[in-house]
């Protein structure tokens, strides 16, 4: 059954379309951010517009560890003051900002931007693995912290990970279960993730 027009008009209809893809946010929220939108003067949505555009034209993945950044290389790759021979692995940009929310980790990180999902179609290809194993190979890592979160998927895609490295010299640690079985990095608190951090273990 085809869905009926907004009575406002097409435009905005879809506009509603649009923000209710978003994650988290349902219909009467996107209804709610299309009001916003709507009675945003010209300059306001033209700002608006020249972000989202910017984000797009601008925003890509580290060249070494995949997070989101404008440079070729993100700042924390950049700083000579973080340890690159310790490597935290996560699976999507914003468990990074919660890490280092920590304020407990001077290492450098690598982001996966998933996890494996067989049932989903998503196998070691869609991931930045094979980008993993090349930069323990290569860039003398000493130490990775599985920081996956501690679901099915995200166990497995560990232990997937600490099977390719097994024959490499680089110890193998993963997050301590400070942090509950099925729930994701981005929910924790940053004493939780503190003490996670601090109590990691061998994998």
């Amino acid at each position: 059954m085809e869905e009926q027009s907004h009575p406002y008009g097409p435009s905005v209809s879809a506009l509603i379309e649009e923000f209710a893809k978003m994650p988290g946010i349902g219909r009467k929220s996107a209804e709610r951010l299309t009001q916003y939108v709507v009675n945003l003067d010209r300059p306001s949505a033209g700002a608006l517009i020249k972000a989202i555009d910017s984000v797009k034209r601008n925003i890509r993945r580290c060249s070494n560890c995949f997070v989101l950044t404008e440079a070729e290389l993100c700042e924390i790759c950049e700083d000579s003051r973080r340890d690159p021979t310790l490597v935290c692995v996560v699976e999507q940009p914003k468990d990074v900002i919660s890490l280092e929310a920590s304020g407990a980790y001077q290492g450098q990180y690598h982001v996966l931007h998933g996890c494996l999902s067989p049932l989903n179609g998503i196998g070691p290809e869609k991931l930045t693995i094979n980008a993993l194993v090349q930069r323990v190979k290569s860039q003398g890592v000493k130490e990775i912290i599985m920081a996956t979160n501690p679901t099915l998927e995200g166990d497995g895609t560990a232990l997937f990970i600490s099977n390719l490295l097994a024959e490499e010299d680089v110890k193998i640690t993963r997050l301590a279960r400070g942090i509950a079985s099925g729930s994701v990095l981005e929910f924790a608190n940053r004493e939780m993730l503190a003490d996670a951090l601090r109590g990691r273990q061998a994998f």
